[in-house]
């Protein structure tokens, strides 16, 4: 404590000998001394000045004291009391910061040990959360065991409190009658009520209905078989944050195995989902992407590949002949480069399929060759085609996968080949139950590939780093692509090599031999009156010469309005419809025309550069067939054949020169099922229909709101649910194309059912749009039948 200084001031003194005497006492005593003073002090002037000493002079010296005695008096008191006060204060302070300087050093020692006691239970969660799956293996284990010590049984209880309170998851335990007994610190935050509160309470109590009846049904799954259960739930905390859980259930027995209740883990999986999601939109961005780049780069290809086929028919001479085949044939090079970027990213999203076609490998093996040669010939190579007979005349396989594998091992060929020849051979073994195994193999005289790095030729983006042929350089994709589709086609590649020497690449494919005739490749149909409707000036040019030299009557639309006045104004025999136009889509120009009658018999047919599609989903959008930009002459002829001619029909004559038009009923059964609605129309009547069409029609929108929200949470089941219910609803009134989306999305055991989930909801959805008006366009034409 604070002592006072024995060197306090003598005012310090004075005033605290003022205190203990008195105020009052020392006042009077002042007066006193003051008037002993004054009355002495005038009777010595008076006599030392030689004067007499008169009363008066007494008399004035008492009167002036006691006037000014008072006033000096009270001065001197305010002083004291002042100085009193202002020592009584510092004194005060003093004191009270001596107790602060206590007190800081006690909270300061306070704070040290919290600091001590915080590490070691920061410590102590590191280490729980170290050991918490294991903690979690032991616990099961220990609940099945049949005795314990009760020592250990503390213990365990006591650690296991601890852990399952320290545990980020969620951990809840309910008994046999589903009531809650138990919870940790999470599951409280989850519903915002205590473990006390929670005990007692149901599923159904704590959580919202339906989500209720979710865990509810899943716990009694798991109680009935006495197994364990794994789901992914969304969670809605009491904060009304949503967070995503992987739930894993399992019941737990008493040490002489009677079942006691449910144990229920639950891990915030929400960053995961976020993250896949997040995955998920950049698959689709690249996709979209990707899609934009194929129209955007297939459009001057288109171009080139055209005009340049179209040029080397010309009268030309050889120099300018060679100038073309090589624009011809780089181009087509440059097509085959993005075809495995398209198939790459289709292999990414398990998207790519094979699409069987019948083909006949001598024909396809000497057009491939035709096209390798000019590429040999601007290297002064030799391009030698050896095919081995027999050989099977038709056999069934996709003939663009098996060209593009080709296609990029002959181009390595000759890219790493200076001087030689390449080779191409293809043979077949003897055909039995109809299959046979075809074997190509390229051979070249070329760099070759060290031993070291035969094994990685096929990884993805790898490429040979050869010190003798550093100017060859690639993509480092065409290889590995090769491999997978060989795998999808249940092949085999193999390679060998010898530095110096060259290289050999051998393919087996096991083919089924086709009885099925091949597709005329001769034009079956000609003068027909076509509306072109393309808004690239270079594809017009292409796609009108190449159908004027066929015989047809070409006119142009650049836009899609301009489509649809020129349709409004004439009759087409048919309709070639590029998808992305710059006023609209194709897609909405032929609704227009359908909605208008314009197009009726008249086949429409979609031009496009976007090969991430399908052929189907065109179909599903009202075309009746799809051309491939760019546009080859085979291709056209196939598509021209199977709209206006039988497939074996004999050369027409003038009389049969008038194009057969399309049945509008064949495209109308594939959405509709006219034979249900029929048999509705004459049973229920056509009153009936329409009422329950009209229901159908007023509740889809409800049904595929929730349809999509419960994709956006993930929620398989309800998707599923949800699926089950449009598809038995659409079933009901006909719909049979939606009948079969829905279908699609209900099949939640589908191996590549999240991989496609999301399209078949766009499909559904545009299904469903375009659907209903064919069905309420049928149910008016009964009526007017009638």
């Amino acid at each position: 404590m604070h002592q006072d200084s024995p060197n306090d001031s003598w005012a310090i003194k004075f005033a605290q000998f003022i205190k203990r005497f008195g105020t009052l006492k020392l006042s009077l005593l002042f007066v006193v001394v003051t008037l002993v003073f004054t009355l002495g002090g005038s009777y010595v002037i008076r006599v030392t000045m030689g004067n007499e000493v008169q009363p008066d002079d007494f008399i004035i010296a008492v009167v002036l004291t006691m006037m000014s005695a008072p006033w000096v008096l009270y001065f001197l008191s305010e002083l004291v009391k002042q100085l009193e006060t202002s020592r009584t204060n510092l004194k005060e302070v003093v004191s009270q910061l001596e107790r602060l300087r206590e007190e800081d050093v006690f909270l300061n020692r306070e704070l040290q040990s919290n600091i001590r006691q915080l590490n070691h239970e920061m410590e102590q969660r590191r280490k729980a959360q170290d050991d918490r799956e294991a903690v979690f293996k032991d616990l099961e284990k220990e609940i099945e065991e049949k005795s314990f010590s009760e020592q250990q049984a503390r213990h365990l209880s006591t650690l296991l409190r601890s852990i399952i309170d320290a545990s980020p998851d969620l951990i809840y335990y309910r008994n046999e009658e589903g009531r809650f007994a138990g919870c940790n610190r999470i599951a409280e935050m989850l519903t915002g009520k205590s473990e006390a509160e929670l005990v007692g309470l149901t599923l159904h109590d704590v959580f919202e209905e339906e989500l209720a009846r979710q865990i509810v049904a899943s716990d009694h799954e798991v109680l009935e078989t006495n197994a364990s259960m794994t789901e992914e739930l969304w969670l809605r905390f009491a904060d009304g944050k949503r967070r995503y859980f992987e739930m894993k259930r399992v019941p737990f027995f008493d040490n002489e195995g009677t079942r006691l209740g449910l144990l229920a883990f639950g891990r915030d999986m929400t960053e995961r989902k976020q993250a896949e999601n997040a995955a998920a939109k950049a698959s689709t961005d690249k996709t979209r992407f990707i899609a934009t780049i194929s129209h955007e780069l297939r459009t001057p290809l288109n171009g080139i590949v055209g005009l340049s086929r179209m040029l080397r028919d010309t009268d030309l001479s050889e120099e300018q002949f060679n100038w073309v085949s090589t624009i011809y044939a780089s181009a087509i090079t440059l097509g085959n480069i993005f075809n495995d970027i398209i198939d790459l990213d289709k292999l990414d999203r398990d998207k790519l399929e094979l699409s069987l076609k019948t083909v006949s490998l001598r024909d396809f093996t000497q057009e491939l060759s035709s096209i390798i040669r000019l590429l040999a010939a601007d290297k002064s190579l030799e391009l030698i085609t050896d095919i081995q007979e027999p050989l099977p005349q038709l056999v069934e396989v996709d003939g663009t996968r098996l060209r593009q594998i080709l296609w990029n091992i002959l181009f390595n060929a000759v890219k790493f080949t200076q001087k030689g020849n390449v080779k191409l051979s293809v043979s077949a073994t003897p055909a039995k139950d109809d299959m046979t195994v075809v074997t190509y193999v390229v051979e070249d005289t070329g760099v070759g590939i060290p031993d070291s790095e035969i094994e990685k030729i096929f990884a993805m983006y790898y490429q040979v780093d050869h010190p003798d042929h550093q100017s060859a350089t690639g993509t480092g994709i065409g290889l590995a692509i090769c491999k997978q589709m060989v795998d999808l086609m249940n092949g085999d590649i193999r390679v060998t090599s010898e530095v110096g020497k060259g290289t050999r690449f051998e393919i087996e494919l096991p083919l089924q031999i086709s009885n099925r005739p091949m597709q005329v490749s001769k034009l079956l149909v000609t003068d027909l009156n076509i509306l072109l409707v393309e808004d690239i000036e270079l594809n017009v040019m292409v796609a009108k010469a190449l159908l004027e030299k066929l015989g047809q009557t070409v006119d142009v639309a650049m836009t899609g309005q301009e489509a649809i006045d020129k349709a409004r104004e004439n009759h087409y025999d048919l309709i070639l419809l590029d998808i992305q136009l710059p006023d609209m889509t194709g897609f909405d120009v032929a609704n227009t025309l359908r909605d208008e009658d314009l197009v009726m018999g008249t086949p429409m047919v979609a031009l496009t550069a976007n090969v991430i599609k399908k052929r189907e989903e065109y179909l599903q959008n009202g075309m009746d067939d799809v051309i491939a930009k760019p546009i080859k002459k085979s291709r056209v002829i196939e598509v021209f054949n199977s709209l206006f001619a039988e497939p074996a029909a004999p050369l027409h004559t003038e009389v049969e020169n008038k194009p057969k038009k399309t049945d509008n009923s064949k495209a109308l059964s594939n959405i509709l099922d006219i034979e249900l609605l029929q048999m509705l129309v004459d049973t229920i009547g056509e009153d009936m229909v329409r009422a329950s069409v009209k229901v159908f029609q007023d509740k889809m929108p409800e049904y595929m709101e929730i349809l999509q929200l419960s994709l956006s949470a993930d929620e398989k089941s309800e998707v599923c649910s949800q699926a089950h219910k449009i598809k038995g609803a659409a079933g009901s009134v006909g719909l049979s194309r939606v009948q079969r989306i829905a279908n699609q999305i209900q099949q939640g055991d589908h191996p590549a059912w999240w991989q496609n989930v999301h399209d078949w909801v766009e499909e559904l959805q545009m299904a469903v749009a375009h659907d209903m008006k064919a069905l309420q366009e049928w149910l008016n034409s009964q009526m007017i039948e009638d």
